[in-house]
């Protein structure tokens, strides 16, 4: 944010800044959703330990599907909505949503992903004997591709936004183009969220 100089009647210079965000208070990581976040690793945690087909498959379609709902949801509807919001609206707006986005992707990206391994495995779908097993690979790459930029670069985005809004005097340029990326990498997931379509439903089709 630029300084503005001011002269005084002595001729003395001085530097007045711009007066602070207005934003209301908010915790980066809300510790209110961890216990909910600890109890969904447990059931994580039990549903691989009792060794049985529906808790994995309730698990791995649960936490696909709320992955896969954000990411458009995030992409396609809230991002242009954001991008005509008003900057306070937009502030606001911000801090109440990308809180709970900290807690949320890493536990859908995690529960997913643990419990589709798991699953194909019990059904032996990782064997290369499998009829499907190209699928299965095809499916290890895009989901693979979409959880390094879910936590490489859509969590570091989120946490990197809420870090500069809890300064004293936040960088409306830096939150705008952070705020931009995370969108953008949130559209990027959904978009390659459709080929897990294509690919769970031939094999759910096979």
């Amino acid at each position: 944010m630029a300084d503005v100089a001011i002269t005084t009647g002595a001729g003395a210079v001085t530097e007045a800044h711009p007066p602070a965000m207005e934003r209301p208070e908010f915790q980066i990581v809300p510790r209110a959703g961890l216990p909910i976040v600890a109890f969904v690793l447990v059931l994580l945690i039990v549903g691989i330990a009792v060794d049985e087909l529906w808790p994995l498959t309730f698990l791995h379609v649960v936490g696909g599907a709320a992955w896969t709902i954000i990411d458009l949801f995030l992409g396609f509807v809230l991002g242009p909505i954001i991008g005509r919001m008003s900057i306070p609206a937009r502030v606001e707006f911000t801090t109440r949503l990308m809180p709970k986005m900290v807690l949320i992707m890493p536990t859908a990206v995690t529960v997913t992903l643990a419990a589709g391994w798991q699953l194909a495995t019990k059904l032996g779908n990782t064997q290369t004997s499998y009829a499907l097993h190209g699928w299965i690979v095809a499916s290890y790459i895009v989901v693979g591709i979409m959880a390094v930029i879910a936590l490489g670069l859509l969590e570091p985005a989120n946490i990197a936004v809420l870090v500069e809004m809890k300064k004293p005097r936040p960088n409306p340029e830096v939150i705008e183009r952070l705020m931009k990326r995370f969108i953008y990498t949130a559209g990027a997931t959904g978009l390659m969220q459709v080929a897990t379509f294509v690919i769970m439903t031939k094999l759910a089709s096979a």
